[in-house]
């Protein structure tokens, strides 16, 4: 008896490889069934981003970038839009990020769980920019990198291995949506 037990539990399908391969196929689907445009080159900083046009961030697997608003700070009438990728507006290492988000888990049906929510709360959340031990979701900072200045809206989809912890052991992938602001 002992041997079937052994056997049975060899044959389970939810090894950590199929569970990222449903994972691969739950973004897909996502992407497919919203209609979404993705772009593979990183738009200007003065891009105008349509409605559905998503970023594949280059370096990461299924991680996708929205920019939903510019942080205000940029639009400046004294500043032509091709002075706007200047330092002394962008979000440095080490900035304090005030974040307030809604995470959506993704699921094989067409409508997602909407899991979490903050956008009515006042900037609950902060992290130190570029410090993984202070925020260990690494698609946040990496949002804020591509967001640039303070005050700007994104949404990504992220990837199980990119997001927190639990959400790595659970092979589960997530949509945020983020406001930032950098605390002064």
């Amino acid at each position: 008896m002992t041997v079937l037990a052994l056997v049975a539990t060899g044959c389970n399908n939810n090894t950590y490889s199929n569970l990222r391969d449903k994972e691969d196929k739950l973004i897909a689907n996502y992407i497919s069934r919203n209609g979404l445009v993705i772009v593979k080159e990183e738009p200007a900083v003065d891009h105008v981003w349509g409605e559905k046009e998503y970023y594949k961030v280059e370096g990461y697997d299924n991680f996708y970038f929205h920019l939903i608003t510019r942080g205000d700070s940029i639009y400046v009438d004294s500043i032509a839009p091709n002075q706007y990728d200047t330092t002394d507006l962008k979000i440095v290492a080490n900035d304090v990020i005030i974040v307030r988000y809604k995470q959506f888990a993704l699921t094989e049906d067409a409508d997602t769980l909407s899991y979490w929510s903050t956008l009515d709360q006042a900037y609950p959340y902060e992290f130190h920019y570029g410090n993984t031990s202070d925020c260990e979701c690494v698609a946040w900072h990496v949002a804020v990198q591509l967001m640039k200045y303070p005050d700007s809206q994104c949404e990504i989809i992220v990837p199980s291995k990119l997001g927190f912890s639990n959400e790595q052991s659970t092979v589960t992938p997530y949509v945020y949506i983020l406001k930032i602001k950098v605390k002064q």
